[in-house]
Order: C-alpha cells, then sequence, then structure tokens
C-alpha cells in the first residue's frame, strides 16, 4: 500500500522521524542503567501521537519535542554524560 503525501505532509513527516532519530541518538549518552526506560518513553510518545492528522499539531508536538531534547541534553551535559 502506497502512501500519496503533499509536500508538507512530506516536510512534517521528515521533521518527525529527525526528531526520533535525534531522541534515540541522544539516549546513547544517558546512563546505563536508564538507557532502556528513556528510549520506551520516546517510542511510546511517539506512538500516541502516531496518527495525528493535523498539521498544525504535530508541528506543535514536533517543536515540544525539540525543545524536551533540548533539555534532556542540557541535563545529560550537566551530568557529565
Amino acid at each position: 500500500m502506497a502512501l500519496s503525501l503533499d509536500l508538507q505532509d512530506f516536510i512534517i513527516r521528515a521533521r518527525v522521524l529527525k526528531l526520533y532519530r535525534q531522541a534515540l541518538r541522544t539516549t546513547r549518552r544517558a546512563p546505563v542503567h536508564a538507557r532502556a526506560e528513556l528510549r520506551q518513553t520516546i517510542r511510546q510518545e511517539m506512538e500516541n501521537n502516531r496518527n495525528c492528522s493535523d498539521k498544525q499539531k504535530t508541528r506543535f508536538l514536533i517543536s515540544q519535542g525539540l525543545e524536551r531534547l533540548k533539555g534532556l541534553n542540557e541535563m545529560l551535559d550537566m551530568q557529565g554524560n
């Protein structure tokens, strides 16, 4: 089954996937004992919003995810990871 996406949908999908990959890469910096739980939380957040078809809400969720990822990176930096 092939999906037919317009340009805006394609760009938003690419941004979501980029955010997901960045978040998973960031988990590598987390302490070993926390990585699995962190990955599970990230995946669950993505799954919760998987079927969101509202472009404006999706853009908001992407920006919120980027802010949360920035906060996680700052926290890991403070811990020296």
